[in-house]
């Protein structure tokens, strides 16, 4: 779960860098400093950037003091990723921030931008860390986190047995977690989450396709040897597989600029999926979608009766559509 690294607790701080790549966590962070900016001011003005958007200029632009001296939040996403020329005139407003903005930054963490992080570190910045959760015990940690917060009991059995029917999608966990809560009274123990989760073919085979997207081959690996063991008809990942990389496909030839509801609308896709996809789609190019549609098309073919082993036939497929995702540098 997000972890605060310093004394200061103030959504309303001046600057919060959240740094990780957890994506859920990150958002989260985003929303804690709108719910209390609006809370404080309803009128607060919320601007929500990618990095490609603050270009040399915007900043001033935004921070420019206003007639009507309106709060703002300013949200800057993948700040690793800032223009050198962005990123010195960021470090010019952090030596003197306007009493009435909050800059919330988000960064990946890394080598990349670290100039930026820790002139934001030095400017007393309130940090809050959202790592990736690659571990188990990290994932069951969460789920135990998630409970508390919602002020529910449950069993050690309980939050093990979620974790191991949903994955390592902390959305779906957290979004389970509190299914769970408004569904059941009373202390929530392993077979209550076993009647709901245990078994849940499409939300496993959904796990395999996004770890297979987002590049992230072991975890997809993973998922999938788990998916197969707990009898998940191989059908159902290879139809997960297409979906995931057509979703891809399609919302990378959508309009730029376009609006989530709009691309939701025009793709056959919900909103929150629209977002999703939005972060999975990095690293990926025109080649890289139809080299992972002919994968995973053999895949299928295998799996019906093609081929002789259809887990082997899976591997392929997702080691095929993550390296899509995360396709080899050219050598210079």
């Amino acid at each position: 779960m997000a972890t605060r690294k310093n004394s200061t607790d103030d959504p309303l701080a001046p600057l919060t860098l959240a740094v990780g790549q957890e994506d859920l966590l990150l958002d989260r962070v985003v929303r804690e400093v709108v719910a209390a900016a609006r809370a404080a001011d309803a009128d607060t003005d919320v601007r929500d950037l990618a990095s490609e958007q603050l270009q040399p200029g915007t900043l001033a632009e935004l921070t420019s003091p206003s007639l009507f001296s309106e709060r703002k939040v300013l949200i800057v996403r993948n700040a690793q990723d800032l223009s050198a020329d962005t990123v010195k005139e960021v470090k010019a407003y952090l030596g003197a921030p306007y009493e009435e903005i909050v800059l919330v930054l988000l960064h990946a963490g890394g080598v990349k931008g670290k100039g930026l992080l820790d002139a934001a570190r030095k400017a007393g910045a309130r940090e809050v860390a959202c790592p990736k959760m690659t571990k188990a015990a990290d994932r069951l940690s969460f789920v135990r986190g998630e409970f508390r917060t919602l002020g529910r009991s449950a069993t050690p059995e309980a939050c093990q047995t979620l974790v191991d029917a949903i994955g390592s999608d902390l959305r779906e966990l957290a979004s389970a977690a509190a299914q769970l809560c408004a569904d059941v009274d009373g202390v929530i123990d392993e077979a209550v989450v076993g009647r709901y989760y245990t078994g849940r073919a499409e939300a496993s085979s959904f796990t395999v396709a996004d770890r297979a997207v987002e590049g992230r081959a072991a975890e997809a690996l993973e998922a999938l040897r788990w998916s197969l063991s707990t009898g998940v008809a191989p059908v159902l990942i290879t139809s997960a597989l297409a979906q995931a990389v057509r979703a891809i496909g399609k919302l990378a030839s959508a309009p730029r600029g376009a609006r989530p509801g709009d691309l939701a609308r025009d793709l056959g896709m919900p909103p929150w999926k629209i977002d999703r996809v939005r972060q999975q789609m990095r690293g990926w190019s025109a080649d890289g979608v139809s080299e992972a549609l002919r994968a995973v098309a053999h895949a299928d073919a295998g799996v019906k009766g093609g081929g002789d082993d259809a887990a082997y036939a899976l591997e392929k497929a997702v080691v095929a559509v993550a390296r899509a995702a995360r396709p080899r540098q050219p050598n210079h």
